[in-house]
């Protein structure tokens, strides 16, 4: 082509496209442009996501559950509240690593595909959580012990900054968009699984097991397990096919490096994005960490309940909060992302402090209602938020932002919320801060999503439109909905490139 003007068009499409993906205006979109999504591969790379995430999260949950004992196996015996606080700093240092890791993996996955990368995180975990298993008491090594702990956190919660990004993204590109909310429900059944593995190994060690048995021995065996549940999570990885979107991406754009968006582009492009991520994940984890990980120990030692009744309790709570995610995937598509949201940030300010002080009673009735308020509530962040957090960015950098924003936030928030609750509960002796920091999280958390748009049943940013079937994409181009969440892109005309982008349709392996 000579015409320089025609040239300079072309070269500026190509770079929308890098950063932003596809792109086209209502009148401009044709039948061809839109993505079929064969109903059993998206089903296959549902469960392949879920299976792994149910991994990652029972190497996680086990540690989380096993606190206490892991204080006196690693760390110098005296104040058990101190060996407590010790053991979970231990934790929240994987966390410090965790937006380290979003950085690396999260860049690979958006230049050479999301199930290569999530398939090498699988692998970090596994192995990083197999070596605790092995590693020798305090007594035994000294100060070698808690230094290869850390250690071994360190690489799991390097690993784990490139999971639930990837995870996430993998399952909402997959998705048709009348179903991304249920299907996202099942990322986070898939972590509920994973905590209940672990924790029911846990009790069940210790209902089985003398407490001589369990510090010798018997708390190496959840660690050990990490193993082969990590080849297991691995085959079902590498069995899958690169999703629709990012393949209908990678074909629209050149392959040269300078075509591809970098880590400067995303910050100087989509950092109003990044900080809404950071908000939602900031309430979402919190909440998590605070119910599933911290509640056990709370129990056990500021409330001097039994530990093994703190855990089954928990167990109980997650079992209800299982089929409560996928329906509630449902409610968020049918509702919407942020009713489902914002509803949970107020259930959390009004409910908060109740719940505390039914956990505080002593009853077991109404220690399992406590627990189970604050589990339904967080409910609707697990059921919303997989769909949620990748529809806030397009396709060149869905993996990127949402791997550095998510691990950003958990880290400064999520992952330190059982040491902070900890420490802040020992000092003050007020049972109810943990009710004081949800309902600071909630306010947080509803200040954000005032700011998200709608995203239910809308195509993500930067891909086309996902459908069942021809039908459907018939029905969609007649009825004349919108074919992107936006008014418009930031730096981009509001009239869409002339270049058509290459049919994508998933089909079967």
């Amino acid at each position: 082509m000579h015409d320089p003007v025609a040239r300079n068009a072309q070269s500026g499409a190509a770079a929308q496209h890098a950063q932003f993906g596809w792109f086209k205006s209502r009148r401009e979109m044709a039948i061809d442009d839109i993505t079929l999504v064969d109903r059993s591969l998206l089903k296959r790379a549902v469960g392949a996501a879920a299976l792994g995430n149910a991994m990652e999260w029972f190497d996680f949950g086990v540690y989380g559950y096993i606190a206490v004992t892991l204080g006196h196996v690693f760390f110098p015996s005296g104040n058990p509240t101190v060996q407590l606080i010790a053991t979970l700093a231990t934790f929240a240092a994987a966390f410090l690593v965790r937006p380290l890791g979003g950085l690396v993996f999260g860049p690979l996955g958006d230049r050479y595909g999301r199930h290569k990368i999530l398939a090498l995180t699988m692998v970090m975990m596994a192995a990083g959580t197999f070596a605790i298993g092995l590693i020798p008491s305090y007594d035994r090594i000294g100060l070698a012990a808690p230094a290869l702990l850390l250690l071994a956190r360190l690489v799991q919660g390097f690993s784990t900054g490139g999971e639930y990004g990837g995870a996430a993204t993998f399952i909402a590109e997959y998705s048709t968009d009348q179903k991304r909310g249920l299907m996202g429900s099942w990322l986070e059944f898939g972590t509920l699984g994973g905590y209940i593995a672990g924790a029911g190994t846990v009790t069940a060690l210790q209902m089985s097991l003398s407490d001589a048995d369990m510090l010798s021995w018997g708390w190496r065996v959840p660690f050990l397990v990490a193993g082969p549940l990590g080849l297991l999570g691995l085959y079902m990885r590498l069995k899958l096919e690169e999703t629709p979107a990012f393949q209908a991406y990678s074909e629209q754009v050149d392959a040269r490096e300078a075509d591809r968006p970098g880590l400067s582009d995303m910050f100087r492009l989509h950092w109003r994005q990044l900080l809404k991520c950071v908000g939602l994940v900031l309430v979402f984890n919190v909440t998590d960490y605070m119910l599933l990980t911290y509640m056990p120990n709370y129990l056990t030692v500021t409330m001097g309940y039994a530990e093994s009744k703190g855990l089954l309790l928990i167990i109980l709570v997650m079992l209800v909060m299982m089929p409560l995610n996928v329906v509630g995937g449902l409610f968020s598509d049918r509702l919407g992302r942020r009713p489902m949201i914002i509803g949970a940030c107020v259930a959390l300010m009004v409910l908060s402090i109740p719940s505390m002080l039914l956990i505080g009673s002593g009853n077991d009735w109404l220690i399992f209602l406590g627990l189970m308020t604050l589990g339904v509530a967080l409910v609707c962040f697990t059921s919303s938020m997989p769909s949620t957090l990748p529809a806030l960015f397009y396709t060149p950098v869905r993996y990127s932002g949402l791997s550095i924003a998510f691990n950003l936030s958990v880290s400064l928030f999520g992952g330190t919320t059982p040491l902070v609750t900890a420490w802040l509960v020992s000092r003050t002796g007020d049972p109810l801060v943990p009710a004081y920091y949800l309902m600071g999280a909630a306010a947080i958390g509803i200040l954000t999503m005032l700011t998200v748009r709608e995203t239910a049943g809308m195509p993500l940013r930067g891909s086309p439109p996902a459908v069942e079937n021809r039908g459907e994409a018939i029905a969609l181009i007649k009825s004349g909905q919108p074919v992107t969440v936006d008014d418009a892109i930031p730096g981009m005309a509001p009239e869409a490139p002339k270049a058509r982008p290459a049919v994508m349709i998933a089909s079967p392996a």
